[in-house]
């Protein structure tokens, strides 16, 4: 694959995920499909997407950087683990200050749960992903891949926070914060169950993926 082709589906990817921050766009979509066949559908569309641009990384032109060393992939895997809790932990759950929450009405700011830590728990799990993943592959086009993404999502945390306080009010949302950041840093979740649940789909996610990844990915993580 040349570097154009390379070029060209990693502008087709910043393109497709750009939807959720266009309101206009996804609300077209969303009044067409619903909203849980917004979700399903974007969902898959990104999958498809990361998995196309990942794939595309591996037939660019090898140029190397730095060498791979067994110790990265060690580093690798507990950074993945860390993601797999971090999704389990606020997919689908209330959340006004990003995008994607689940029944925002019901967000309660003294008990903000993992958003105490971080208002962007998908962005930051989607930074620990791209970092984890650009420390053991030092080629060129990979570097470019996932440091670009890495700052993507740290760049998005802004954008974001941007959009939010207009959306919500300046006033209301400084408001939400501050009673946020007041709450424990440490907190009894509101139920076991549910915590101990969402733990044990991120401990599965996280096996699932390292037994998928030479398949999905065509190289072996382990």
């Amino acid at each position: 694959m040349s570097w154009g082709a390379f070029a060209a589906i990693f502008a087709i990817f910043f393109l497709t995920h750009s939807i959720p921050v266009r309101p206009a766009v996804k609300a077209g979509l969303t009044h067409r499909v619903g909203t849980r066949g917004f979700t399903l559908g974007y969902s898959a569309l990104s999958l498809a997407m990361l998995t196309l641009l990942i794939w595309s990384a591996g037939q660019a032109p090898y140029v190397q950087i730095w060498p791979q060393m067994p110790w990265q992939r060690h580093v690798t895997h507990l950074a993945m683990l860390m993601v797999c809790l971090i999704l389990a932990l606020s997919l689908g759950r209330p959340n006004p200050f990003s995008f994607g929450g689940a029944g925002n009405d019901r967000f309660d700011p003294a008990r903000p749960g993992i958003i105490r830590w971080t208002r962007h728990p998908v962005l930051l799990a989607l930074a620990l992903w791209a970092g984890a993943h650009l420390l053991p592959n030092g080629d060129l086009a990979h570097v470019i891949l996932f440091g670009t993404l890495g700052l993507f999502a740290i760049a998005g945390r802004m954008l974001i926070d941007r959009r939010k306080r207009r959306v919500l009010g300046a006033a209301h949302w400084h408001a939400l914060l501050r009673t946020s950041r007041a709450a424990p840093r440490l907190q009894a979740p509101a139920s076991w169950g549910v915590f101990t649940c969402r733990l044990g789909v991120g401990a599965v996610v996280f096996a699932a993926l390292l037994r998928a990844h030479p398949y999905v990915i065509g190289v072996a993580a382990l």
